[in-house]
C-alpha cells in the first residue's frame, strides 16, 4: 500500500514537473496568432527590402533593367513552385516545422544578398527568398486562421501589403541614413529572422499531424466548370492588378530614378510602399462591401491611378506620380480581395484547392511575365516609352473586365 502510495506521488511530482516545463515553453493560442502575423509580415518584408537596392544593384554590377526583371522573375517563379508543391504541407506535417523552414530559409536568402558579388549569385538569393515565401505564406496563416477564426481572414488579408511597406520604407531609411546599405539591410532582417526563430520555441503547435504528406505535394489545378465564367469575367483585372505589382517591385525604382531623375532612394521606396500600403487599406475598409459592387470600384480605380501615375512619370511630378499610385493601390488591394470574394464560393470544399492554385498560377505568371517583356523592350524603345505601353495596357484591361462585368450584370 505505502509502495502504491510513493509510486503515485512519484509519478504527480513528474507530471507537475513535466507541465510546468511545458507550460514555461509554450504560450497561448493568441500567442501564435500575433507571432504568425509578425512572421508573415517579416516574410513578405524581406522580399520588398530588395527593391530599393535594385537602383544600387544596377550601378555596382552594371545590370540593365532586362537583368533586373529577370532577378525578379526567377524570386516569382521560386515562389510560385513552392505555392504549388508544398502550400498544403502544413496540414499534414504540422505548422511549426513548415514554419522554422520558411524562416530557415529567408535566413539564408538574406546571407545570400549580403554576400552577391553578381547577377548570378543575386538569381540564386532571390530564388532561395521565393522558395521562403511561398512556404512560409501558406503556413503562417493557415496559423493564424487556426488559433483566431474572427479576424484570421483580415490579417491574411493584409499581411503581405503591410509587410512590403514596411520593407521598402526601412530598406529606404538603410539606405539613405546607414553606412553599406547593400550589407545593412540585410543584416537587420537577418537579426529580425533569428529572433523569430528563437520565438518559434515557445509557440504552440496549432494543427494536428495527418497522413497523406507525399500526395499533398502534387500541384491540383483545376478551374470546376461553374467557376469558369466569372474568372473569365475577372481575368483581365487580376492581370492588371498583378501585372501592377510586378511593375512597382521590378522597375519602378529605376524609372523614379533614371526618367524623372530623382536620385533619392526616399521617393523609390516611398512609391512602392504607397501602392501596398493602400492596397491593405482597400482590403480592410472595403471588406464588406457587395461583391458587384467592389469589382466595379477596383477596376476604375485601378485605370485612373495608373494613368494620373503615367502623367506624374511624363511631367516628372512626384506629387501626381504618388497620388496615382494611391489611387492604383485602392484598384489594387479591391481587385485582389474582390477576385478571391467572387471566385472563393462558387467552388465546392473538395474543388477549392485546384481553383486556388490556378487563380495563384494566372497572378504570378501576371506578376513576372510583363515585367521580363518590359525589360526586353527597355534597349528597344527605352525606359519611358515602355513604362507608358506598360500602362496603357494595364488601363485597357481593367476596362476591359469593367465592361465585362457590367454586361453580365445586364
Amino acid at each position: 500500500m505505502q509502495a502504491c502510495q510513493t509510486n503515485s506521488s512519484t509519478a504527480a511530482a513528474d507530471a507537475l514537473v513535466t507541465g510546468q516545463e511545458s507550460s514555461a515553453r509554450v504560450l497561448t493560442p493568441a500567442a501564435m496568432t500575433v507571432f504568425s502575423f509578425a512572421g508573415a509580415m517579416l516574410i513578405a518584408a524581406s522580399s520588398s527590402a530588395v527593391t530599393p537596392l535594385y537602383h544600387l544593384y544596377q550601378a555596382s554590377m552594371h545590370l540593365t533593367p532586362f537583368w533586373i526583371t529577370i532577378v525578379f522573375s526567377s524570386y516569382v517563379a521560386s515562389l510560385l513552385t513552392a505555392l504549388l508543391t508544398v502550400g498544403g504541407l502544413s496540414d499534414y506535417v504540422g505548422r511549426r516545422p513548415v514554419i522554422l523552414s520558411a524562416l530557415l530559409l529567408n535566413a539564408l536568402a538574406m546571407i545570400l544578398f549580403s554576400e552577391a558579388q553578381g547577377v548570378g549569385q543575386l538569381i540564386l538569393a532571390r530564388m532561395v527568398q521565393g522558395l521562403s515565401v511561398g512556404v512560409g505564406t501558406t503556413a503562417l496563416g493557415a496559423a493564424i486562421l487556426d488559433t483566431n477564426r474572427a479576424r484570421g481572414p483580415l490579417l491574411n488579408s493584409v499581411t503581405a501589403f503591410l509587410g512590403m511597406t514596411a520593407g521598402s520604407l526601412g530598406a529606404a531609411a538603410l539606405i539613405t541614413f546607414a553606412t553599406d546599405p547593400l550589407h545593412r539591410v540585410y543584416e537587420v532582417l537577418l537579426a529580425l529572422t533569428a529572433l523569430m526563430i528563437a520565438l518559434l520555441y515557445v509557440m504552440p503547435e496549432s494543427s494536428t499531424r495527418k497522413i497523406g504528406a507525399l500526395a499533398s505535394l502534387r500541384p491540383q489545378i483545376r478551374v470546376p466548370p461553374q467557376s469558369r465564367t466569372i474568372l473569365a469575367r475577372l481575368t483581365p483585372a487580376n492581370v492588371a492588378a498583378w501585372a501592377l505589382g510586378g511593375l512597382y517591385l521590378s522597375l519602378m525604382p529605376t524609372v523614379v530614378a533614371t526618367t524623372m531623375g530623382i536620385a533619392s532612394p526616399w521617393v523609390g521606396g516611398l512609391v512602392v510602399a504607397a501602392l501596398m500600403l493602400t492596397a491593405a487599406i482597400a482590403v480592410a475598409t472595403f471588406r464588406n462591401w457587395p461583391v458587384r459592387r467592389l469589382i466595379l470600384m477596383s477596376t476604375s480605380t485601378l485605370g485612373l491611378g495608373v494613368a494620373v501615375s503615367m502623367i506624374g512619370i511624363q511631367q516628372q511630378q512626384v506629387v501626381a506620380l504618388l497620388a496615382g499610385t494611391m489611387i492604383a493601390g485602392v484598384g489594387f488591394g479591391s481587385t485582389f480581395s474582390g477576385t478571391l470574394r467572387a471566385l472563393l464560393p462558387t467552388a465546392e470544399p473538395h474543388q477549392r484547392a485546384g481553383l486556388l492554385s490556378a487563380f495563384y498560377l494566372q497572378s504570378y505568371l501576371a506578376f513576372s511575365v510583363p515585367a521580363v517583356v518590359a525589360g526586353l523592350s527597355v534597349p528597344h524603345i527605352g525606359l519611358s516609352t515602355t513604362a507608358y505601353l506598360y500602362g496603357a495596357v494595364i488601363i485597357l484591361l481593367a476596362f476591359i473586365s469593367m465592361m465585362a462585368s457590367l454586361w453580365a450584370d445586364r
